[in-house]
């Protein structure tokens, strides 16, 4: 099984938009990979996605009690994603551009990931990741990768995800414009040949 053998930590600029979140959570959720976070970075989504949500509505009330609640949610599907005690690597891990990133690479050293998912590569340099054993990925390119392991299984796993979206419906098709809308043009790419089956 893929997720015996590989770990991602995900920030928190990927999980705050709702397609990105749902393609790498449900490719987790299939056994693809092992998702972590940590506390600050599911603050930070929190607080991400009830921005999103008040610009949509206007209501500050409404918006933070739907993002606490999709946070919830996703704790309690992956109970076993909490990284914690990573305070020991903030010292170490203080030498990327922005200090506000240190946490997200304290835990991922932590948590022994493979890679951090973020589409804020800039924030973390390749040279500095790899003396830890990790690598910067983004989004798009991370789903991509993570469907060509195993295409079959991955198609199948993002099919029943797309069943899950009501009001409205989403066909195959609808979700391809969607993720592209979305930035997710390599995944895209890599779903397309399959869309009879998605």
């Amino acid at each position: 099984m893929f997720a015996n053998r590989y770990t991602a930590l995900i920030d928190a600029c990927v999980l705050a938009r709702v397609l990105p979140r749902n393609l790498l959570l449900t490719l987790a959720e299939a056994g693809f990979f092992r998702v972590r976070w940590s506390g600050p970075v599911l603050d930070e989504t929190r607080r991400a996605i009830a921005k999103l949500l008040q610009a949509q509505s206007g209501s500050a009330a409404d918006a933070e009690a739907i993002a606490a609640e999709q946070v919830r949610r996703m704790e309690a599907a992956f109970e076993e994603a909490m990284v914690t005690d990573f305070d020991m690597h903030l010292a170490t891990s203080s030498i990327l551009p922005d200090p506000n990133d240190t946490h997200v690479l304290a835990a991922a050293v932590k948590a022994q990931a493979a890679a951090i998912v973020t589409d804020n590569l800039k924030d973390f340099p390749r040279a500095i990741l790899a003396a830890f054993g990790l690598e910067a990925r983004s989004a798009d390119d991370f789903i991509a990768d993570t469907i060509a392991l195993d295409e079959g299984r991955a198609v199948a796993a993002l099919r029943e995800m797309r069943e899950r979206f009501r009001k409205p419906d989403l066909s195959a098709d609808q979700l391809l414009v969607k993720m592209e809308a979305a930035g997710l043009i390599a995944s895209v790419d890599t779903l397309r040949p399959h869309v009879g089956s998605l």
